[in-house]
C-alpha cells in the first residue's frame, strides 16, 4: 500500500479487499503515468530526431503489425482471468492451455504479417525490414500468460516491477542511439529486444512467485473451452485494432507517411490517457464478476459506479485537451508537426468512448454474451473503414480522427440501443453523463 495516499489508507483499512484493490490500483497507475511520462519524453525525441516522414514509416509498420495482435493474444485475457477467479485449483491448467494457444497464435500472426506486407509494400524493402522485425515481436506473447496470473491475483505490482525496468533500460538504449544518430531500423530492433527481455523476465518472475513453467498443464479439453470462451473476443480484438489503427496504416497507403508521422505524433497523447480505463477495469473486473453471483443489485450498482467514474475522468481530460491542442503539440513536436494540433482536439474525445467500451466489456464478459461484443465491434470496425475511405482524401489525417471518434461512440455507446439485451447498458452508459449521477458517488463501492 506504499503507493497510497495515508488519508485513503485509513478510510478504507477496516475493508481488506478494497485495500487489495486500490493497492492494484495504485500499482497500475505508477506503472502507467511513468510509462506516460518517459515514453512521451522519449517519444517526442525520437519523432523530433526521424522527422515526420521517418517517424511516418515507423508509426506506419507498428500500427500494420498491430492489425495481427489479436491473431496472437487470441482473445483470451479476460477468460483466462475469469477461469482463475472461478476457480484457483485449475490455474496450471489454464495458464499452460493459453501459452499454448497463444504460441500457435504467435506464429500464425508473424506469418500473416509477412505475408501481408509483401504483398502492401513490393516495392519497399525499408518498409517491409522493420515490419518483419517489429512482426517477430508476435512470437512472444505467450509470455503473456504471467501477465494474466498476477491480474488474477490483483498482483499486478510484480509485473509492473519487470516491464518498467526493462521499459526504462531501453528507454535510455533510445537515447543514446539518438545521440549516436542512429538509422532508422535500428530503432526497430531496439523494440524488439524490449520485447524479448520483457517475455523472459515476465517468465521468470512467475516461476518465482507463481506456477512454475515446468509445472503448467495443458489439455484438449481445457484448449476447447478457452477456445469457445475467447474466440469471439478475439474476433472482436481484430474489429478494435483495427479501428484504431487502420486510420495509420489507410494513410500511410492513400496519402504519404509524413501524413502518418504527424497524425501519430498527436494521438500519442490523446491515447496516453487510455491507461485510466485500462487500470481501473483491470482491478475491479474480479470484484464485479464476484458480484454477478451474489446480488444482481449490487452488480448493477458497481457497473454504474464504474460507468460514471470512468466517463467523467475522461471527460476531465478531453475538454481542456480540445483548446490546447495545438500549442501542446507545436510545444512537444517542433513546428514541423504543428498540423496535428486539430488531429489532438478531435481526437481526444475518442478517450471518452474508449472508458465505455473497456468497462462495458467487462459487463458482456461476465454475461457471457462475447457474440454481443463481436457484433457491435465489428459494426464500429466497418463505420470506421467507411468512413476513412470518405474522409482521409477529403481531410487525410483529421479525417482519420474524425473517423475514429465517430466509429467508437457507435461501438461503445449508439450499438447498445439496438439490441434487447444491451439496451439497459445503453441507458446507464446515458446515466454516465449526467454530472449529478458522478456527485452521488463518493467513492466505488467494491469490497
Amino acid at each position: 500500500m506504499g503507493l497510497i495516499p495515508a488519508f485513503i489508507r485509513r478510510r478504507i483499512a477496516h475493508r481488506p479487499n478494497l485495500v487489495k484493490i486500490v493497492d492494484n490500483i495504485g500499482w497500475l497507475f505508477f506503472d502507467k503515468v511513468l510509462r506516460m511520462g518517459v515514453g512521451l519524453l522519449v517519444g517526442v525525441w525520437v519523432a523530433r530526431y526521424l522527422g515526420p516522414a521517418q517517424f511516418g514509416l515507423l508509426s506506419f509498420a507498428l500500427a500494420f503489425t498491430s492489425l495481427f495482435s489479436p491473431v496472437a493474444n487470441l482473445g483470451l485475457q479476460g477468460t483466462v482471468v475469469r477461469e482463475i477467479v472461478r476457480d484457483n485449483q485449475s490455474a496450471r491448467l489454464t495458464l499452460g492451455s493459453a501459452a499454448i494457444l497463444q504460441l500457435i497464435g504467435g506464429c500464425a500472426s508473424f506469418f500473416l504479417i509477412v505475408l501481408g506486407i509483401y504483398q502492401l509494400r513490393p516495392d519497399d524493402p525499408l518498409a517491409r525490414s522493420i515490419v518483419i522485425i517489429l512482426g517477430a515481436i508476435m512470437l512472444f506473447k505467450a509470455s503473456e500468460v504471467a501477465l494474466y496470473w498476477f491480474e488474477s491475483q490483483i498482483q499486478s505490482k510484480y509485473a509492473v516491477w519487470v516491464q518498467n525496468g526493462v521499459f526504462l533500460m531501453f528507454a535510455t538504449l533510445k537515447i543514446v542511439f539518438i545521440l549516436m544518430e542512429y538509422p532508422l531500423i535500428v530503432f526497430a530492433w531496439l523494440m524488439l529486444g524490449e520485447a524479448i527481455v520483457v517475455a523472459l523476465a515476465l517468465t521468470l518472475m512467475m516461476n518465482h512467485l507463481g506456477p512454475t513453467l515446468l509445472n503448467l498443464r495443458a489439455s484438449s479439453q481445457q484448449l476447447k473451452i478457452l477456445l469457445k470462451d475467447s474466440w469471439p473476443l478475439a474476433l472482436s480484438g481484430v474489429a478494435v485494432v483495427v479501428y484504431m489503427k487502420i486510420g495509420q496504416v489507410m494513410l500511410g497507403q492513400m496519402v504519404t507517411e509524413e501524413a502518418v508521422g504527424i497524425y501519430t505524433a498527436a494521438i500519442s497523447i490523446s491515447e496516453v490517457w487510455y491507461f485510466i480505463p485500462m487500470a481501473i477495469v483491470a482491478s475491479v473486473t474480479p470484484s464485479i464478476i464476484t458480484a454477478r453471483k451474489q446480488n444482481m443489485e449490487l452488480y448493477l450498482s458497481r457497473l454504474q459506479n464504474l460507468y460514471s467514474t470512468l466517463v467523467w475522468m475522461c471527460m476531465a481530460v478531453a475538454i481542456p485537451m480540445t483548446f490546447l491542442a495545438t500549442p501542446l503539440v507545436e510545444l512537444l513536436f517542433g513546428s514541423t508537426y504543428s498540423s496535428g494540433g486539430t488531429v489532438l482536439a478531435i481526437h481526444i474525445w475518442s478517450s471518452v468512448f474508449v472508458c465505455l467500451g473497456v468497462a462495458s466489456s467487462q459487463y458482456l464478459l461476465a454475461e457471457n454474451r462475447q457474440m454481443i461484443a463481436l457484433q457491435r465491434t465489428l459494426a464500429g470496425m466497418m463505420l470506421n473503414i467507411g468512413l476513412n475511405f470518405l474522409l482521409i482524401p477529403l481531410y487525410g489525417p483529421i479525417g482519420a480522427a474524425i473517423s475514429t471518434v465517430c466509429s467508437q461512440a457507435f461501438a461503445a455507446l449508439f450499438f447498445d440501443f439496438f439490441q434487447k439485451f444491451t439496451r439497459p447498458m445503453f441507458l446507464m452508459k446515458v446515466k454516465a453523463f449526467n454530472l449529478k449521477e458522478l456527485l452521488r458517488i463518493r467513492h466505488m463501492k467494491f469490497n
